[in-house]
This record gives C-alpha cells, structure tokens and sequence, in this order.
C-alpha cells in the first residue's frame, strides 16, 4: 500500500509560525483572522485546534503588557524554551555561524529571502519556509527537525503553558507524536552563561530521536523542490 500524502497545511504553518513570533499590538489585532484560517484549512485534530483557539482567544483578550512580559519570560529567557533550533544544537560555539550561512542558502535556493534583521533558525522563520513547500517537501523538513521540536514542547508542556499545543502541532504535521520527553532542569544564570562545550559534535542531551544518537541537522545536501517558491 502506498501512504497518503500529507494534506496541503498552507495557511496552517504560517498561522503557527506567527503564533510563535512576539505578540505585539499588529499580532493581536489578527488573532480572528488566524483562528479562521487553521478552521478553514483544517489539517490538525479537532482537540488541537480548539487549544490553539483558546491560546489565540487569551493573547487577543488579555492584557498587552501581560501577554508580552509573559512571552518574552518563556522564549527570551529560557534555554530549554528557546526558539532558535541552533541554540539547542551548537549553543553559543563557533559551529552556529556556519550552520546559519548553510540555513539561509538552503532559503535561497527554496525561493525564501530573508530580512537581514531576522535569524534563520528562529522555529517561526522555520515553519514559514515550510509553509512554501509542497506537502511531501514540508513534512519531510519538519520531519528533520522534530527532535528538537519534541524537547521544546516538552519544556513548555512541563510549565503548562497553553504554548506548547503550537508545538505539538508543529510535532503533528511533521507526521510526530506529540509525546513529551524528559528534558534537563534549567541552568543557573551563571552557568547558563558560561562558554558551553560542543555537545560531543553538536548533540544535547535529550536531543536525539529514540535509539538515534545522531548529530542534529536541519539543512538539506540537495535543494528542496520549490514549485510555490515564494519571497518574503
């Protein structure tokens, strides 16, 4: 038998690579237009959808400041909470400036171009490549980097915030269950400035899938197909 190919999900990883982009004032005032287009799409399961409405229902209808302060405590400060993947691949070595310039030319040749200002590996940039993909390229990407995914929601899921259904979502399309995984404590602040070692060549603890202790990688050798290559 042959497998069903993933359904068109469009709309649905940009919505989620927004959700996960600073809450600012231009954001909330399009949280309705969001919840329409993951119900009009509809690829996630019913029972995740209704989290992800919830979620856009309190950031649209809780204080700003709140809602700000509160993601920027979670992402801004959290190494395990982080969204930039090569944060939980490389730390802060010298390998992250190489696997940058790599990411960003793997954009290009997807027909992706970034702002100067913006940072490859942010997860939100990431789902927003994903989302000019064809279905079988973009579940295929996903599926390269739902190791880390797994840990980021699995840190969320332990501080029962309401955002890690984003990333179980992000766990779903890639075809993951999304099942947490034990994930070490937060550094202190003063280790968590400290040089960091390499990670035994760039693996974390946590990090690898079940029974494949292989090195984290998100960029592709060869490019990937871009029949709806589109500029950003």
């Amino acid at each position: 038998m042959f497998a069903a190919s993933p359904p068109e999900a469009r709309l649905t990883l940009r919505v989620l690579a927004h959700l996960l982009r600073y809450p600012d004032t231009e954001f909330r005032a399009h949280t309705g237009d969001m919840r329409q287009a993951l119900q009009a799409e509809a690829v996630l399961p019913v029972s995740r959808l209704a989290e992800l409405d919830t979620l856009l229902r309190q950031l649209s209808s809780r204080p700003a400041l709140d809602v700000e302060s509160d993601y920027v405590e979670l992402f801004d400060r959290g190494r395990r909470t982080a969204l930039h993947l090569f944060e939980h691949v490389h730390g802060d070595s010298r390998d992250r400036g190489p696997a940058m310039i790599d990411l960003i030319q793997t954009y290009e040749k997807g027909g992706l171009y970034l702002d100067p200002a913006e940072l490859p590996d942010h997860l939100s940039v990431v789902l927003e490549f994903a989302s000019t993909q064809p279905p079988p390229q973009a579940r295929e990407f996903l599926g390269e980097i739902a190791h880390i995914v797994r840990v980021i929601f699995s840190a969320l899921a332990g501080r029962k915030s309401p955002y890690a259904s984003v990333l179980a979502a992000v766990l779903e399309l890639a075809g993951e269950k999304a099942e947490a995984v034990v994930v070490a404590p937060e550094p202190e602040i003063d280790e968590s400035w400290a040089e960091p070692e390499v990670f035994g060549g760039c693996s974390t603890e946590g990090q690898a899938k079940p029974g494949a202790p292989q090195p984290i990688h998100i960029v592709r050798k060869s490019p990937l197909s871009t029949s709806t290559g589109a500029q950003a």
